[in-house]
């Protein structure tokens, strides 16, 4: 599998994605700079977190009309998956590849703590390290990451399976206390209609090696690494 890494100024987790896509790998993926407007043969692209242009604006929105988003764009719309976790899911937002909105938390507050998270379908790359139902524990580490949607997209991803992961409690139950940042419906992760994009606010790559204390997120990036090679 052959992957490269958008890399915008104020990134802060364009290594970590690169070092776990490398631990399952054993490719460095290529790391490319918002202004580039080329992107090498790939077959996944990750939109990493951080803090692209300070935030600015909005979380995400100066960054999506980066030279090379129009790249990515256009990559995505031709099928190649694309993954942007936590600035990376605000930026696809605004770059209208995936539905919804990140707002403020609903505390007002930056959140960083581990979660539980629900696995609602295995049946794309992106999840297919994980069972249907599976309940896994991930890092956040946000302040923009309360999903929002009006109540018919809302329905419309539910009804279309477009719901990836899900903030849930440890018995896998969705509650309020499980959600930490306000999100509708305990979203956590949302995919586009074809379920090749996919924005998750929650860090799969803090989560990736034994030296973590935590080696749940680890399947995230086998599973894309055994469909997509």
């Amino acid at each position: 599998m052959k992957a490269a890494v958008i890399v915008f100024p104020g990134s802060n987790c364009d290594r970590d994605l690169s070092v776990a896509l490398e631990s399952v790998t054993g490719a460095k993926p290529h790391m490319v700079w918002h202004r580039d407007t080329e992107l090498p043969d790939v077959d996944l692209i990750a939109v990493p977190g951080g803090f692209s242009y300070g935030d600015y604006l909005r979380a995400g929105a100066m960054a999506s009309h980066s030279p090379v988003m129009r790249e990515v764009v256009a990559r995505a719309d031709r099928g190649v998956r694309v993954l942007g976790v936590c600035n990376g899911f605000q930026v696809l937002t605004e770059a209208r590849l995936l539905p919804g909105a990140l707002m403020r938390n609903a505390g007002l507050k930056y959140a960083c703590k581990t979660v539980g998270l629900r696995v609602e379908r295995a049946d794309s790359a992106f999840t297919a390290g994980y069972r249907a139902g599976e309940v896994i524990r991930i890092p956040i580490a946000h302040h923009d990451g309360n999903f929002f949607a009006d109540d018919e997209t809302l329905d419309r991803i539910e009804g279309e399976g477009r719901v990836a992961f899900r903030y849930v409690d440890p018995d896998g139950e969705p509650t309020a206390e499980a959600n930490p940042n306000g999100s509708a419906r305990n979203i956590a992760g949302v995919f586009n209609e074809g379920r090749t994009v996919l924005g998750l606010m929650p860090h799969p790559e803090r989560a990736a090696d034994p030296a973590h204390g935590n080696t749940d997120g680890r399947a995230f990036f086998t599973g894309l690494m055994e469909t997509l090679s």
